[in-house]
């Protein structure tokens, strides 16, 4: 393709062979270079992916005036600066989860790519994957009537982090999930979490945070690191249908249940009260047929997308800072034992930095 745009992959690590390996292998891509402080690494993965340029200094990949965009796969800590450095340089990028290490760090992140006019996009790659979109499309035509509840799992026998606690480093795929599914995204009034650390390693290991919705509806994550079993699922519960996700079910990742609980309300003499006469729906199942495409492929090709229709891609640059904004809540609320925590709308928090 004569139109191909051209990017740049920082980060040789854990996550930076996977979006190489992505990019080169896009139409709508050329993969030009490979950055990383690490030199021997960088090579390895260049030589890997198509014998691409190696740099070891940012500010010289940032000078070259035939990349047009870079994706971010360095440490959390790191992302304020490498991402701001780009948008300064004019490139557009998509940075890995979490967006940054903080709210305040993510916003000025937000607002460097929109007073330029670049794309800022989240790698919310679970958000890509067949599973999700369908979840997604599902939710949106109406499919499971108005929501009630989101309960998701997300636990295994994992790595304690050394610098992060199970929220920080497993809520964000679930919160992102959460936020690309519901229309509108994720905006909570407020979120509570409670955490342990049983080990004692100076650090919530498990964690469950609720997160009140519109309409009474209500989202819960669980989240663990020493579960001797791996589950990721997610139930999503409307007034006309139920959806099952479980991800490592790859033969049925997605079921639906015409099954649920009908409420018939009526008046109580001589009383404000209401009686609900409850009765219960029990329908079909069926599973979708859900494509085979692998989520960082068609994250490659909504970024691409992005950029030429000059609009937001589905996970910007706003859908990561959300994700932060109920982070930092929860964070608020660990240290206050629980305690309901506001978490500040991203408009909100947008116009305080305009004004």
């Amino acid at each position: 393709m004569t139109d191909q745009l051209t990017v740049a992959v920082v980060g040789a690590g854990y996550w930076g062979p996977n979006l190489a390996r992505n990019f080169s292998a896009s139409a709508d891509w050329r993969l030009v270079a490979i950055c990383d402080l690490d030199g021997a690494k960088a090579a390895a993965l260049a030589e890997k992916v198509g014998h691409v340029d190696v740099h070891t200094d940012l500010a010289e990949l940032l000078a070259r005036d035939d990349v047009d965009a870079i994706a971010v796969a360095t440490p959390a800590r790191t992302h304020h600066a490498v991402v701001l450095a780009a948008l300064r340089a004019g490139k557009h990028v998509v940075v890995e989860k979490p967006l940054a290490d903080s709210r305040e760090h993510a916003l000025e992140m937000v607002n460097a790519a929109e007073s330029r006019g670049l794309t800022l996009m989240a790698d919310h790659t679970y958000c890509y994957t067949p599973a999700v979109m369908k979840i997604r499309e599902l939710i949106a035509e109406g499919a499971l009537g108005d929501l009630l509840f989101i309960d998701s799992v997300r636990i295994n026998l994992g790595l304690v982090q050394p610098d992060v606690d199970v929220f920080w480093d497993l809520a964000p795929h679930d919160l992102s999930i959460i936020d690309f599914v519901l229309p509108g995204g994720l905006r909570p009034v407020e979120v509570s979490a409670q955490g342990a650390d049983p080990l004692g390693a100076g650090k919530s290991c498990i964690g469950y945070l609720t997160v009140p919705l519109e309409n009474g509806a209500i989202a819960h994550v669980h989240v663990n690191w020493l579960s001797p079993t791996k589950i990721r699922s997610m139930v999503i519960g409307g007034t006309k249908r139920t959806l099952v996700w479980d991800d490592l079910n790859p033969q049925q990742r997605i079921s639906v249940y015409d099954r649920g609980v009908d409420l018939a309300q009526q008046s109580v003499d001589g009383d404000n009260r209401t009686a609900a006469t409850v009765s219960y729906r029990l329908g079909d199942t069926w599973s979708p047929a859900l494509p085979e495409h692998e989520a960082l492929g068609a994250m490659a090709v909504e970024f691409a997308a992005s950029i030429r229709d000059g609009r937001p891609a589905r996970t910007d640059g706003l859908a990561g800072l959300r994700v932060l904004s109920v982070l930092e809540a929860a964070s608020r609320s660990l240290d206050g034992a629980g305690r309901l925590e506001r978490v500040e709308s991203v408009e909100a928090q947008l116009a305080a930095v305009a004004s």
